[in-house]
């Protein structure tokens, strides 16, 4: 069983890029399953919106994940009718449903949980205690979309659930990590995945915004980059009678 799992889509030209290149990329690879986080494919690079989670969906992603920018162009319900669009599912206001999805592979489940992490970002529910709630031992496959800005809770995380999940891969800072992994019990991990967007660009956007803001610590109003686009994932192989990590391998296309 072959999991592509690809990170933070950015902007439309982002969109654009995945969709040009998922096909054919799903083909080569052999994938049996596509997780995206889209949570930044909106034109504005921030959020997402039903048309984009289409366009994603149509072009071969089977599942869709995001983060703290989930609600910026998306209301909570699109989420709650949508089986296969996630948001975190430690927000407070938002149903199990929302966050958790279960795919019927036949002789087994997969089920995908999406989380958030608290360190550095919004003070939600805590990821460990919901991710125990949302859990089903029944499920072969388990995979978490944990988007996170702190690299010490990311790795906290998935050495807490490494006996129970097939794979955990982090999103949010949008620059891949190298420590794509196999940790002790079989479960996939990668600190972050990166993302799919504008090669030229500061995590997505305008560099010369970027630096404005770094720079003079005032307010600015950031546009995505354009130009050349790359695309950042990764690959779990998941034995098919255990449910556990058999190989990961970082994709940069």
């Amino acid at each position: 069983m072959k999991v592509l799992c690809i990170g933070d889509i950015v902007g439309l030209n982002g969109l654009e890029y995945l969709c040009d290149v998922l096909p054919s990329l799903k083909h080569r690879l052999n994938v049996d399953i596509c997780i995206v986080n889209g949570e930044n494919s909106d034109s504005c690079g921030r959020g997402i919106t039903r048309n984009g989670a289409e366009a994603m969906f149509s072009h071969g992603v089977d599942i869709i994940t995001t983060g703290n920018h989930c609600f910026q162009r998306t209301k909570v319900e699109t989420f709650e009718e949508q089986e296969f669009l996630l948001c975190p599912a430690n927000y407070p206001f938002v149903s199990s449903h929302a966050g958790r999805c279960e795919i019927d592979l036949g002789r087994a489940k997969m089920q995908v949980i999406n989380l958030s992490g608290v360190a550095f970002m919004e003070p939600l529910d805590n990821p460990f205690v919901v991710f125990d709630s949302l859990y089903d031992s029944n499920c072969r496959f388990t995979i978490v979309d944990f988007h996170a800005e702190s690299t010490a809770e990311k790795k906290a995380f998935a050495y807490y659930v490494a006996d129970r999940a097939s794979a955990v891969f982090g999103t949010h800072t949008h620059v891949p990590t190298a420590d794509a992994r196999i940790l002790p019990g079989g479960c996939g991990y990668i600190t972050d995945v990166g993302m799919c967007g504008p090669d030229e660009s500061v995590i997505g956007v305008e560099p010369a915004q970027a630096i404005e803001k770094q720079r003079c610590h005032t307010p600015v109003r950031f546009t995505v980059a354009q130009g050349k686009c790359s695309l950042n994932a990764v690959l779990f192989t998941l034995d098919k009678a255990t449910g556990r990590c058999v190989g990961v391998e970082q994709i940069l296309a």
